[in-house]
């Protein structure tokens, strides 16, 4: 798709307003209710519709089929994503009026590390054909990990910090309480961190992790800039909400892993066929189409197990309990 740089500018630009509107519609600590999450959840889906549809009426299908691809293939990975953030606030206990402006900053921070992810794959991809084969095979690999992770049986997770996140706490200091929406406060003279502070530098660092999986699962779907970076922006737009909307339910979604597993393992194929066919291998090409059934077929399939899996195992608990109780 032939993009000029004005319309990089304008939906640059149009991006820009939309954060800037979320950041007004949060920039009031508050608990957010699963009504008003659910409205918004709504309203950021409903502008990536429009958006795509606007590519397929100003471009082509072809690029309105790629970006439904990838903003579904990348919102997916952003709902696994959002168990490591739910395990990001148990573990520095943060207060439910705060968690929003936690994962405001935390969507503006992917939003960047994305954008330079971005340049510097499509910069590699340009120059270098070849890269296809370490794409696809990262994904490959990263689909066996999801689900050797997914079988085994260790219990509920816990956030681990990294090097990084420990040796900015031990240089500057961390407050012993949440001081509001402040980042740094003075003790005895000397300029500290709050625990936000900490827990917005935690989500930023692991927001490094996400984009190493999510980018190369794009790449796999299309190898146009402007299509990777508007699926990608919207895909993270809305996250907050979602957070708060299906925050409960995501614990339900117990086969979400295997379902990834399945899409990223797909596309890391789709990759290395690309690969083989660009250096002159007769082999067959995965087409959008099909790409984009693949993908909503695995997470249909991957959502009706969960929900029924799950619903067998309250049935089993409870039917233990009441024996227990007999």
């Amino acid at each position: 798709m032939d993009v000029s740089m004005t319309l990089w500018v304008l939906t640059i630009l149009g991006l820009c307003a939309l954060i800037a509107a979320d950041f007004f519609i949060g920039r009031k600590p508050h608990d957010v209710s699963v009504k008003e999450a659910g409205v918004w959840t709504v309203v950021w889906i409903g502008l990536a519709a429009l958006f795509g549809l606007g590519l397929l009426i100003f471009g082509n299908s072809q690029a309105s089929g790629e970006f439904f691809a990838g903003f579904i293939t990348e919102k997916s990975l952003s709902v696994d994503n959002l168990f490591v953030f739910i395990l990001i606030m148990a573990k520095f206990s943060v207060p439910s009026q705060l968690q929003q402006r936690v994962l405001l900053f935390g969507v503006l921070i992917a939003l960047v590390l994305r954008a330079i992810f971005i340049a510097a794959g499509a910069a590699i991809i340009a120059s270098f054909s070849w890269v296809f084969y370490i794409f696809g095979a990262f994904l490959i690999y990263t689909a066996w990990k999801l689900i050797q992770e997914a079988r085994s049986d260790e219990e509920e997770a816990e956030f681990e910090e990294n090097r990084l996140l420990k040796s900015v706490e031990k240089k500057f200091g961390v407050a012993d309480k949440y001081h509001g929406t402040k980042l740094f406060v003075e003790k005895n003279g000397k300029r500290i961190l709050t625990p936000l502070m900490v827990v917005m530098l935690a989500i930023g660092t692991t927001d490094v992790l996400f984009a190493m999986d999510s980018i190369p699962a794009i790449f796999g779907l299309t190898q146009d800039p402007y299509i990777v970076f508007t699926a990608n922006a919207f895909a993270l737009m809305g996250l907050r909400q979602l957070y708060f909307l299906i925050g409960g339910l995501l614990k339900k979604l117990v086969h979400l892993s295997y379902g990834l597993s399945v899409i990223l393992g797909f596309i890391g194929v789709k990759l290395v066929l690309h690969a083989l066919h660009e250096n002159g291998v007769n082999v067959p090409e995965i087409s959008i189409p099909v790409s984009l059934a693949v993908i909503c077929g695995v997470l249909v399939i991957t959502t009706v197990t969960s929900l029924v899996a799950t619903k067998k195992q309250s049935a089993a608990e409870a039917s233990r309990k009441d024996s227990i109780d007999a």
